[in-house]
């Protein structure tokens, strides 16, 4: 097999593009010096790790990267959320069968066992996200996500499991961290993927040596967009937290022997609705109106809860409340478009998004009253204020995103930092282009909203 290529550098390398000519022999490396200049050094790179690069070769190549990954991912990440919220919402369920009666506990101590999940959830999450995730090109992104999130929603149709913590240790041997270290793919698939996810911003999604977690940390911090994010997160969350208390919702509705019949379709179409919308987002581009949509929908939902206490019209609101989920399982993928690069930074600001946010949940915990049933109308106006909240600083953010789209069409080369050359200098040596090429792609990059 062909020796592969060192991708990090030391402090006095770093590495360049180099040109279709020249690939068969002595690969070319670019040092970006203090003056900006661009410098030559010699490196051993063999011809297969550009085979897959060729025209005949590229897309044969990407569908095989993306089935291999489909297959690998896919599998491991759906069962992991699927287990994950069936252990979230097995107290739910189990309170239906007498759990809160048998232990004798009130309103605000069950509320608590709820809560107690996300205390310590949120300040997991920053942490767990300093590495970044191997997830294909954004254009790819959203339908996958969705239909991890597909598990995380079936998951509400169904009772709870008792393996989870068997499958996160097989999981932390499964899982790959980054293209360029993934065994089980041969060092011209590798640099495929690298050139894939490096086409989508114009850079390397790869960190300089420079870029550590901490510098992330520092970046995400100094970000506002990343504040906004967090906040409207929380607010959705806050918004939807009745999946915690569907079971006890759908029970104002039907039977205990009727309950598991009737909680079901309202979870299997919002799975389906939530495929169907990331699908269209990746073939549009579109971010906020894919994410929002749905919000609405819930908005709708609780309008119709606070107007009637008719079974069929109640019905007919927990589908909404239930398809609203659509827009959560893109909100991740729009902080990942958002904040693009560096890979530090992006790991750190989802940690960050998703962390908070989960507060909405902590909250939420105690919005959904027993005390307040069979109405809840209170939650219901709750929850409509936050997903109102949260659809105006998305708003927000999709009005900075097209600031900063427009400042794009200004930047030039005097205006970057050094680790963002040296990021689309690596992106031009994995493509095999000039550097002059690599920026003139960046240049094309522009934020989904």
């Amino acid at each position: 097999m062909a020796a592969t290529v060192t991708h990090r550098r030391s402090d006095s390398q770093l590495s360049t593009p180099s040109t279709p000519s020249s690939k068969a022999t002595d690969r070319q490396i670019e040092e970006v010096d203090k003056e900006q200049d661009v410098r030559v050094k010699e490196a051993p790179v063999t011809e297969d790790d550009f085979r897959l690069l060729s025209e005949e070769e590229r897309k044969a190549g990407e569908a095989r990267i993306k089935r291999m990954l489909d297959m690998r991912l896919m599998p491991m990440t759906i069962i992991i959320f699927l287990l994950n919220y069936i252990d979230r919402t097995a107290v739910t369920a189990a309170r239906l069968q007498g759990l809160q009666t048998d232990l004798n506990l009130t309103d605000l101590q069950y509320e608590t066992i709820i809560a107690i999940l996300y205390a310590s959830y949120v300040p997991a999450q920053i942490p767990s996200n300093m590495v970044s995730p191997f997830l294909p090109g954004d254009s790819e992104l959203s339908f996958r996500a969705a239909i991890l999130y597909g598990g995380l929603l079936i998951s509400n149709a169904f009772g709870s499991g008792a393996i989870t913590i068997c499958v996160g240790f097989v999981a932390m041997w499964a899982l790959p961290d980054y293209p360029h270290n993934t065994r089980w793919m041969t060092p011209a698939e590798r640099r495929l993927a690298q050139v894939r996810l490096a086409e989508d911003a114009g850079e390397a999604d790869e960190d300089s040596e420079s870029e550590s977690a901490l510098y992330g940390l520092k970046l995400a911090l100094k970000d506002p967009k990343v504040y906004i994010l967090a906040v409207m997160t929380c607010s959705q969350l806050l918004g939807l937290s009745f999946v915690n208390f569907f079971p006890t919702l759908t029970q104002t509705l039907a039977t205990l022997l009727m309950l598991m019949v009737v909680r079901r379709p309202p979870w299997i179409l919002a799975t389906i609705v939530t495929c169907v919308n990331a699908w269209h987002t990746d073939k549009t581009g579109e971010r906020y109106f894919h994410i929002n949509v749905p919000w609405w929908g819930v908005i709708v939902g609780y309008i119709i809860g606070l107007s009637t206490m008719n079974t069929g019209g109640r019905y007919v609101c927990m589908f909404l409340m239930a398809s609203g989920y659509a827009g959560f399982a893109l909100t991740l993928v729009w902080v990942s478009n958002a904040i693009p690069r560096p890979p530090a930074k992006r790991s750190v600001a989802m940690g960050i998004v998703n962390g908070f946010g989960n507060i909405g949940n902590l909250i939420g915990s105690f919005v959904w009253k027993a005390s307040w049933g069979p109405e809840y109308h209170p939650a219901m106006i709750i929850s409509l204020a936050s997903l109102a909240f949260a659809s105006f600083l998305a708003f927000i953010v999709r009005c900075m995103l097209i600031r900063d789209n427009k400042a794009l069409e200004a930047e030039m080369l005097d205006n970057m930092d050094e680790g963002e050359k040296i990021r689309i200098a690596d992106a031009a040596r994995l493509e095999g282009i000039t550097f002059q090429e690599a920026l003139d792609r960046k240049r094309g990059f522009r934020y989904l909203y």
